[in-house]
């Protein structure tokens, strides 16, 4: 059940904002690369719970999704940002993202989405190419309203993953993130986690919203402040990826 917020004239119901994390555990993962994403996405926690905090209007739910040789839920069911603990991951294997796209895919159709929530934010992490034929799973997850809708963002870590692939996703050249070193990845997966955690729809149109989930409009793409995206090339420390 949405949680109540205490607003002047009445409550609002706060809608479920779905956030994937979606990361690539292959073979050339292992070591510092994959050590890296944990460590970066367990310190940027604490910073979504406060970005959470400034979006009353989203319940922000969390879900973590992994892929090498095949594809599987680290998280199994959403959980509310805050009761959400990172669990680290491992790496090795291939790079099945059609099969992180299939998994992603299931879970964006009504049920078990909601009606009433917002779209989706997927964030997905990638240092290589898929081994396996990702693009009908693509094109199935792009074809469904919540996957069109979706707020999609790529981090691409190292220089060998292919930014071609990442584009298909995210439909945007500007929302594939490259990070080369430790330091990019944190500012990147600090900005798509916070930048993400606070899209939701405009105050103006939230009691339309709140007393028309069943129309179209509750769920129109939302709109991510593009301001401050991270630059790699601002970022002074050696490539070591």
């Amino acid at each position: 059940m949405a949680e109540k917020i205490k607003r002047p004239g009445g409550e609002l119901a706060s809608r479920p904002l779905h956030f994937f994390w979606v990361v690539d555990c292959s073979g050339s993962m292992y070591g510092e690369k994959i050590g890296a994403v944990n460590h970066a996405i367990q310190s940027t926690i604490p910073e979504m719970v406060d970005a959470a905090n400034d979006n009353p209007n989203a319940q922000l739910m969390l879900r973590t999704l992994k892929f090498s040789t095949g594809a599987s839920w680290v998280t199994s069911n959403p959980v509310n940002i805050e009761d959400f603990a990172w669990d680290d991951l491992d790496a090795g294997g291939v790079t099945d993202l059609g099969k992180a796209f299939e998994l992603l895919a299931a879970q964006l159709t009504i049920p078990p989405m909601t009606d009433r929530a917002l779209p989706p934010v997927i964030v997905l992490l990638s240092d290589g190419q898929p081994t396996d034929d990702y693009k009908k799973s693509l094109d199935k997850l792009l074809h469904l309203p919540w996957g069109k809708k979706a707020v999609r963002i790529a981090i691409s870590i190292g220089q060998d993953a292919d930014g071609d692939v990442l584009q298909e996703f995210t439909g945007n050249r500007e929302l594939v993130l490259q990070a080369n070193n430790p330091q990019a990845l944190v500012k990147m997966i600090k900005w798509a986690s916070t930048a993400a955690s606070l899209v939701s729809a405009p105050a103006s149109r939230a009691k339309d919203l709140d007393t028309a989930a069943d129309s179209t409009d509750t769920n129109a793409p939302l709109v991510l402040d593009m301001n401050n995206i991270p630059d790699h090339r601002d970022i002074n420390a050696d490539d070591v990826w």
